[in-house]
């Protein structure tokens, strides 16, 4: 299948493409979503955003443990956060990430960008 797009002389070229990615201009660039710096700014504030997000957990050493909201989870265990790192598990269900950003957008039902944005909001993180 061959496109065919008209030259700036009037012709037609064969084989050309006829669609054209979007350019992305340099403010654009500068407004996207810096999840690095997100997650960064959210390590630092983890156990107090924990208290927040699953409020009947507790903290053992490096490791908040709370039931999770997501599911009918009767009893604190399964679902386990590293403090240190932001990685995450529910070994009830296998579900597990490795940074803050996916725990808030797995706990909110949002998707990463969303998430990141709120995050970013929450922690007066420069964000588009």
């Amino acid at each position: 299948m061959t496109y065919q797009k008209k030259s700036p002389s009037g012709g037609n070229r064969e084989g050309a493409n006829k669609y054209r990615l979007p350019q992305i201009s340099k403010s654009t660039l500068s407004r996207q979503l810096n999840f690095a710096e997100i997650n960064a700014a959210a390590l630092t504030v983890l156990p107090s955003l924990l208290g927040r997000w699953l409020p009947d957990g507790k903290l053992h050493g490096r490791e908040y443990t709370a039931r999770n909201p997501r599911r009918a989870d009767r009893k604190a265990g399964s679902f386990r956060v590293n403090v240190r790192t932001g990685r995450w598990a529910d070994f009830a269900t296998g579900d597990k990430s490795g940074d803050v950003i996916s725990l808030a957008a797995y706990l909110s039902g949002n998707g990463q960008g969303e998430a990141a944005r709120e995050l970013a909001k929450m922690l007066g993180v420069n964000h588009a």
